[in-house]
């Protein structure tokens, strides 16, 4: 399976699953502590763009679909 695949809708079922994927996965990748200053930039940095508090509280916003390949 690839990172990335072709479909041609996404819908809020699928952006929900690759969400709940994606944070699964952050976790396991940062169990543990990083070992050096760069490894805590990053995981920061990846956390921060996970983890952000400006959700919408719908989406896709009004006006506007779910992309679309």
């Amino acid at each position: 399976m690839g990172l990335f695949r072709r479909s041609s809708s996404e819908t809020p079922a699928t952006d929900d699953a690759r969400t709940r994927r994606l944070l699964d996965r952050a976790d396991t990748a940062f169990q543990h502590e990083p070992t050096n200053g760069l490894d805590a930039d990053f995981q920061s940095v990846v956390m921060e763009g996970l983890m952000t508090d400006k959700a919408a509280e719908t989406y896709p916003p009004t006006g506007h679909g779910y992309p679309r390949r």
